[in-house]
Parts: structure tokens; sequence; C-alpha cells
């Protein structure tokens, strides 16, 4: 009897370790953001953002990891620059991962997607 009682606790046990590790770990692993918009305003003391897109305006923060493909950092952002943010969701709103302006969609940029809408854009593509 007492075997069958430790097999027992020991299988929830090991259920309840699963469960927690799972739940602790999904927020790490949050999805990235494609964001196709054009710049309103920027803050420089707050290192923010704000971008009008389809959907409407987003406040985007800019961190020290933040890559800026095409653009020489946060101070090359200005008002009217069409860019392509890719942003991850954090406790204090969104924040770029990646940084660059939009293609002209005039040629191939040797980059893939162009990312100029339609069907082919994923379901984080706003």
């Amino acid at each position: 009897m007492i075997p069958k009682r430790v097999a027992s606790l020991f299988a929830v046990l090991v259920l309840a370790t699963a469960l927690a590790s799972a739940t602790l770990a999904a927020p790490a692993g949050a999805a990235v953001r494609h964001i196709d918009g054009t710049v309103v305003s920027k803050n420089a003391n707050n290192k923010t953002f704000q971008l009008s897109t389809q959907s409407g305006n987003v406040r985007i923060r800019v961190s020290s990891t933040t890559a800026f493909d095409r653009l020489s950092g946060f101070g090359a952002l200005r008002k009217g620059l069409e860019i392509e943010v890719d942003a991850k969701q954090s406790s204090s709103g969104l924040v770029a991962t990646k940084i660059e302006p939009r293609s002209s969609g005039g040629g191939d940029d040797n980059g893939g997607d162009d990312h100029g809408g339609g069907n082919d854009d994923g379901p984080n593509h706003t």
C-alpha cells in the first residue's frame, strides 16, 4: 500500500513541476510583432516614438539592444519617416528589436518578403 501511495505522490509532484515550468517559461517566449507605419512623433527623453499604422497609432520604446538597419540610430527617426519595426511586448509596452526604413517596393532588396501587405503576411503583421 505504501509503495502505491509513494508512486502516486511522485507522479503528482512530476506533473506539478512540469506545469509550473511551462507557465513560468511562457512569457519569455513573447512573439515578435512586425509593424509598418509612419513616425508621427518621438520623445528623446523616454526613447519612445509614436507610429501611425493602418490599425491606429502605437507607441514603441527603443532599448540599448534595438538594431537599426540602414538608419544611424534613434536620432535618425523623424516625423514622416516610413519604417518597419519588429517589436516584442514587455510589461512597459512594445519594445523595438529592429527598425529599418520601409522598402520603396521598386525592386528586390534581396531580403525576402518586402512586408508590403497581402495574404503572405503572418498573424503578427500590422
